[in-house]
């Protein structure tokens, strides 16, 4: 089945959150991580069959998927899961939150690495817990993770929880064997728990391998939950489901607990169909090495455009994800500011690097998981709107 990334889809006015939330209508969105493609065919297919049934019921989840994930994970990964570590639930997000809800109390502190997704902050706050950066290094255009601070985050007695966001968004990073490990040891001599959101998983750029944290080692196994989801891979946010992997059997009882009290235990026949369809069909796999095929291109495009005409902005290497990190420190404009000058001068909207925390600050992030001809024109809006910019600082 040939995969035609360059058709365009019409997404402004189908309740689209990235699309819609622009009232004008004339913004280009180029900021919140869904993409602009139609997703794998069989999906769309599994979906349509369900939903000519015309009932809409409530769902049991059947064998298929839990042998689904199990077999994806084991083919794709090297990460043999047990039916009974998993926990379904209606996304990363919320699974995260309720973990931390089930392993921590009020006034404990969940460690994180700025500058990291947004909504971790959120899960910790409405947890009534402390955020408690372990902040990446930048340096030579590329983050790596400040050890010797995090061994003096990791003991300090109120830390419970490090959020490792592995790949890592929006660093770009594919965190290598060595890296995790020296996370995990780290963790294990302060019993602190590794929560690692893995949602980026299947979207890592040729020449890295992604290494799920858990794998490593049974210590670590024991030591961590792992959150996942076929949303991102296959574009499927809205369809709400993602997995937890805890193997531990009194963490996972926890985290169950906590589950039905956030009251997210439940996920719909559309959920079940389309992960179903998106993990053990031989088309959905193909459908995303297309995509991660044409996702390089895109970054390479933009990487060259910024190259030639922005080199004051370096653009960081993308090991993973769709989502380019840009560096505008040299510009003396508050992220904040330059997102809402974007907009005015060229109509083209990117996330502010201060919305993954302090840590961001002088960078932007950009989402180019669109048609090529999509990109070409948010790249011109960027110009357009840097070189006014420019002019006037």
């Amino acid at each position: 089945m040939q995969n035609n990334f360059d058709k365009k889809i019409k997404r402004r006015g189908s309740n689209s959150y990235k699309w819609d939330s622009d009232k004008k209508g004339d913004v280009l969105p180029m900021w919140v991580a869904d993409m602009d493609f139609k997703t794998a065919q069989p999906i769309i297919d599994a979906l349509a069959e369900r939903v000519h049934h015309g009932v809409f019921g409530y769902a049991k989840v059947p064998d298929d998927y839990y042998n689904a994930v199990i077999r994806w994970f084991e083919r794709r990964h090297n990460f043999k899961v047990e039916k009974e570590w998993m926990i379904y639930t209606i996304g990363v997000v919320p699974a995260i939150s309720a973990t931390i809800l089930a392993l921590t109390e009020p006034g404990d502190k969940v460690i994180v690495q700025e500058p990291v997704y947004n909504c971790f902050f959120s899960s910790i706050r409405n947890n009534k817990c402390e955020s408690f950066s372990n902040d990446l290094i930048c340096k030579d255009g590329k983050y790596t993770i400040d050890f010797e601070d995090l061994e003096q985050k990791a003991s300090d007695p109120k830390a419970k929880l490090i959020l490792l966001c592995n790949p890592h968004n929006p660093a770009g990073r594919v965190w290598t064997k060595e890296e995790l490990e020296q996370v995990g040891e780290i963790c294990l001599r302060n019993n602190v728990i590794v929560v690692a959101d893995e949602i980026h998983c299947d979207l890592v750029h040729p020449g890295y391998t992604h290494i799920p944290f858990a794998s490593l080692g049974q210590q670590f196994l024991e030591n961590s939950v792992t959150c996942t989801a076929p949303s991102k891979t296959f574009n499927l946010a809205g369809l709400q489901v993602a997995n937890i992997f805890a193997y531990d059997p009194e963490i996972r009882k926890k985290v169950d607990k906590a589950i039905n009290i956030n009251e997210v235990c439940d996920i719909s026949p559309f959920a079940v169909e389309g992960l179903i369809a998106a993990y053990t069909h031989e088309d959905s796999e193909k459908w995303l090495d297309d995509l991660r095929a044409y996702l390089r291109d895109n970054y390479l495009l933009v990487k060259d455009f910024f190259t030639e005409n922005f080199p004051q902005f370096p653009i960081l290497p993308l090991e993973a994800t769709y989502l380019v990190w840009i560096d505008t420190s040299v510009l003396d404009i508050k992220s904040e500011k330059l997102t809402e000058l974007l907009i005015e001068n060229g109509k083209v909207w990117l996330n502010e690097g201060t919305v993954y925390g302090d840590a961001g600050e002088g960078f932007m992030r950009m989402n180019i998981a669109c048609p090529r001809d999509v990109l070409h024109e948010g790249l011109n809006r960027i110009k357009k709107a840097f070189d006014k910019v420019i002019a006037q600082n």
